[in-house]
């Protein structure tokens, strides 16, 4: 008799690891897509990323591309735009406000424009950004958005990914789900930016930026669908649990952003630009140019606490 057929299993029981579909929805289930008059939508993957057309911006900014910009943001998470060229500081500046006010980060380099911080790599300095975050997830209020642009990029390498969390946390097994509801976590920026900073410079920024709780599982401030909120470098530990239990849960829960299913690569050309939603994906810069020259502006869009 003929065995019956059976679902193949993972070698390794691990909920990170398995078979077949996942759940990749674009918006919350019910929520229909948008239509666009102005924008050119062309999708990189089903639910996270798409190129946009037909915009130049360094135009004005009509009422109604706000509109627009906004919504595409929200459907997709995060928008490209491809031969901006001529897009200057103030363009920069005039871009991000679609969405809110400029957020400094107070450990990056600032350019001569307000609100823009300037990143350069090269043979001296190495790209560090190449692990999964959330920017500035260690302030009371993370930033809500940023805005990316390329000013030189190497002939190859330095690409960018970024991970849905709302994926992250639809594919969550039932009962993880359960047991990571109502919980909190500390963000904190002292493993990461500190790790090279002295003491004394440590106790001058800890004045300012004491560690803070966000939500495990926070709601979109805007659409109100869940999402997994937590990172590698930011978030340090789970409120209310053993050091055994904290290292087991946020292991797992972190090691989400990195399942290729969640996520959209982006290739850097001269005149790029990026939008993303800070609080809905965590984003990644390939470190894979060294020594090769790649330098970059952003604007963080300042957010509001998280629930």
């Amino acid at each position: 008799m003929a065995t019956p057929a059976t679902t193949p299993q993972p070698v390794l029981d691990k909920p990170l690891l398995h078979y077949g579909r996942r759940v990749l929805d674009r918006t919350a289930p019910g929520t229909p897509g948008n239509e666009y008059r102005i924008l050119d939508v062309s999708p990189l993957t089903p639910h996270i990323g798409a190129e946009i057309g037909g915009v130049d911006l360094t135009r004005p900014i009509s009422a109604e591309l706000v509109t627009e910009l906004r919504l595409a943001l929200l459907e997709w998470k995060v928008l490209f735009f491809r031969d901006q060229h001529g897009f200057t500081p103030e363009h920069h500046v005039a871009l991000a406000a679609v969405w809110g006010e400029p957020e400094v980060n107070p450990f990056f380099p600032q350019s001569g424009t307000a609100g823009v911080s300037r990143l350069a790599k090269d043979a001296m300095a190495v790209g560090q950004e190449n692990i999964w975050h959330s920017d500035h997830s260690f302030m009371a209020a993370p930033a809500q958005g940023s805005v990316l642009r390329a000013v030189e990029i190497p002939p190859t390498g330095g690409d960018t990914q970024w991970a849905d969390m709302h994926a992250a946390y639809d594919n969550l097994p039932t009962d993880l789900k359960a047991r990571v509801e109502g919980l909190t976590a500390v963000h904190d920026w002292v493993p990461s930016w500190g790790a090279t900073m002295t003491e004394d410079q440590i106790a001058h920024f800890r004045k300012s930026l004491p560690p803070v709780e966000h939500p495990v599982v926070v709601r979109h401030p805007r659409t109100g669908r869940k999402l997994l909120y937590v990172n590698e470098p930011f978030t340090t530990r789970i409120v209310g649990l053993s050091e055994e239990e904290n290292r087991e849960l946020l292991d797992l829960l972190v090691l989400q952003a990195r399942i290729p299913e969640y996520q959209v690569r982006f290739r850097w050309q001269p005149g790029s630009i990026a939008i993303w939603d800070n609080i809905a994906v965590q984003h990644y810069a390939v470190s894979d140019y060294y020594p090769q020259r790649r330098v970059m502006e952003r604007i963080a869009v300042a957010g509001v606490p998280l629930s």
